[in-house]
Parts: structure tokens; sequence; C-alpha cells
């Protein structure tokens, strides 16, 4: 069984305090919550003080994005040997990332491949935008981020990967897409290509994410589908009450728990 992991990505959000004590109060939320693996990923500056402040408690940190390079002239960048010291996950390839950065699938590749030499594990985002999804072009778009984000990357280490998919339509719109139509795009889109490349046992082994106006009160839908195994949650988590819910209620979809 894949254990269900949600991710809270907090975007350009919180300061540092703020961040503190959002995971403090979720720590005390999600305290008796088993089954579910729980993310943050706050600001870079707030890492090192979240990280700090979740120590010893079941949630895990995660970065936004990072480079590839472990280091040298990249003015603003992070590398993935100063995320480690704080990190378990990053985001890669968000469509924030792709859609006001120039983010493109060789970096993401790039930087997929980097967070695994690290010993980071990457959240993988792709998905496809109004105009494609639009014109039918959803399963070409997904099947080709998939591909060419993972080109290269050995089966033993792509069973690590997460994978996110985000309508990009649905970001921060509260405009979500239908719960069997997202499981509709992960089984034959990313479950799909993922088997061709590497095998069915090992693309039903790896773990797929929605993502896209993901709230409490459409998560228990979306995790009742079964190619669905959590969630990559935006506004929602930037609320310790409504992110513990979430969690909460996909264990109890997951597990019945």
């Amino acid at each position: 069984m894949r254990v269900p992991i949600l991710a809270g990505n907090w975007k350009m959000n919180k300061t540092v305090a703020e961040a503190i004590d959002l995971v403090r109060e979720l720590r005390r939320l999600v305290l008796d919550v088993e089954d579910v693996e729980i993310v943050v990923c706050p600001s870079f500056v707030a890492l090192a003080s979240v990280s700090d402040a979740l120590k010893g408690t079941k949630i895990k940190v995660g970065a936004q994005d990072m480079h590839w390079e472990e280091k040298g002239a990249f003015t603003g960048e992070v590398s993935p040997v100063m995320l480690k010291e704080a990190c378990d996950y990053v985001i890669i390839g968000h469509s924030e990332r792709r859609q006001y950065f120039g983010e493109t699938d060789e970096s993401v590749n790039r930087k997929v491949k980097a967070a695994l030499a690290h010993g980071l594990t990457p959240i993988m985002a792709v998905g496809e935008n109004l105009q494609q999804n639009e014109a039918g072009q959803t399963a070409e778009v997904v099947a080709s981020q998939v591909r060419r984000g993972l080109a290269g990357i050995p089966a033993e280490q792509a069973r690590a990967v997460v994978i996110a998919y985000e309508p990009v339509w649905a970001i921060g719109t509260g405009k979500a897409a239908t719960a069997p139509g997202a499981n509709s795009v992960v089984a034959l889109s990313i479950r799909g290509p993922l088997a061709e490349t590497y095998g069915e046992a090992v693309a039903q082994t790896i773990r797929v994410q929605y993502g896209g106006s993901a709230t409490p009160a459409n998560i228990t839908e979306f995790m009742s589908m079964p190619d669905l195994d959590g969630a990559l949650v935006g506004g929602a988590s930037l609320k310790a009450g409504d992110y513990a819910e979430m969690v909460k209620l996909t264990a109890k979809a997951k597990t019945g728990r």
C-alpha cells in the first residue's frame, strides 16, 4: 500500500515568526494521526527555523525549489547541499515556476536528478494549462512532462519520486478538477508512461498527489480515488486547522481510521 502524503506549499507567505507559530499549532493538531506522511514547505528564509521547530515530530519539511548545481555563481539560488541540512523534500517544476520563472522539462529533469543525488525526495509537479485542457491536450502534455522530467533516472531512484498532478487552471482559482477526472489523468497519463518506462510494478509504487484548489471540503472525494495518494495543498495549508483537518480526512479515506 502506498503511504498517502500531503505537502503544504506555502508559496510566498508567512514570516519566520508566523511560520513557527503555524507549525507549532499544526504539530499539536496532528499528534494522533498515523499512516499519513505530512510535509510543510515554507519559504527559504523560514526553512531552518521550521525544521528546528519540528525536530522530534512526524512532520517533515520541504523546500519550494532548488538549483541543480551544488555551488557556484548563481546569485539568488539555493543548492541541494544547502537544503539537505533542513529538508527532506523539495518541490520541483511547480506550474508557477514554469509560468513565471522559465522552468522547463529539461531544468526539471536536472533538478530531480540533483535532488535524488543528495538524498532529497523530489515532488515533481506536472499538469496542463487551461488552453491545453480545452484543446484536449491534457493526456499528451502530462505524459510528456512525466517522461522528460524523469529522463535518464533509473527505476530504483524513480521509486522515491513523488509526482504531483496539478491542472494549472485549478491552482489558486477555487476551481478544482473533478476527482474522477484527476484520477483518470493520473492512471492513464502518469502511471501509464511510468509503466512503459519502468514496468507496472514500479509504476504502482510511485506516489501521485493531486494539486489544485484542494480543501477540507473536497479532500475526501479526491482521496477516495485509487490512483491519488495525497495532495499538494496551497492556500488551505496556510491555516493549521484546515491543513490538520485535511490530514485527518486523508487518513480516514485511505485507512478507515
